[in-house]
């Protein structure tokens, strides 16, 4: 049986670890505040490989005693839904290095979904809706929550 030197043990190990851990830096996976801080979005890659973001914590979660709900949607049988809980990214495709396009963002204080694209710069995130192309629309800075 071949000996293997614990110096290579550790080699691989190490190398093992700054490749994972360098993956994890690129990732938007995370804990966001939106720009207000009224809200947290945990942000996840899906089994399809792509990026999605949904509600987790609200500041205010409740709304004359009740929790809050999607009142502004457009679809009458969403109205009801509770904001809390409630996908708003979706769709993201990673296309650069820390770059992620193709989806949608769902502003519930208004009801409308934009065209989006996600821009990673470590401890913050912006957010970029838009209708039609990138130059019409607005950027947020959601930073971590973690």
């Amino acid at each position: 049986m071949p000996s293997v030197s614990f110096t290579r043990i550790v080699v691989v190990a190490l190398s093992m670890f700054f490749a994972c851990s360098s993956t994890a830096q690129d990732s938007i996976t995370h804990l966001w505040y939106n720009e207000k801080k009224t809200a947290k979005i945990q942000v996840y890659q899906s089994a399809d490989g792509l990026y999605n973001g949904k509600i987790v914590w609200l500041k205010l979660p409740n709304r004359n005693g009740k929790p809050k709900v999607d009142f502004h949607n457009p679809d009458k049988s969403k109205k009801s839904n509770p904001i809390l809980g409630l996908q708003i990214l979706k769709g993201f495709k990673k296309t650069g290095d820390n770059l992620y396009e193709d989806g949608t963002v769902y502003d519930p204080e208004n009801g409308k979904t934009y065209s989006c694209k996600l821009t990673h710069n470590g401890d913050e995130l912006d957010v970029r809706g838009f209708v039609g192309i990138s130059l019409f629309g607005r950027t947020t800075k959601w930073t971590s929550a973690e």
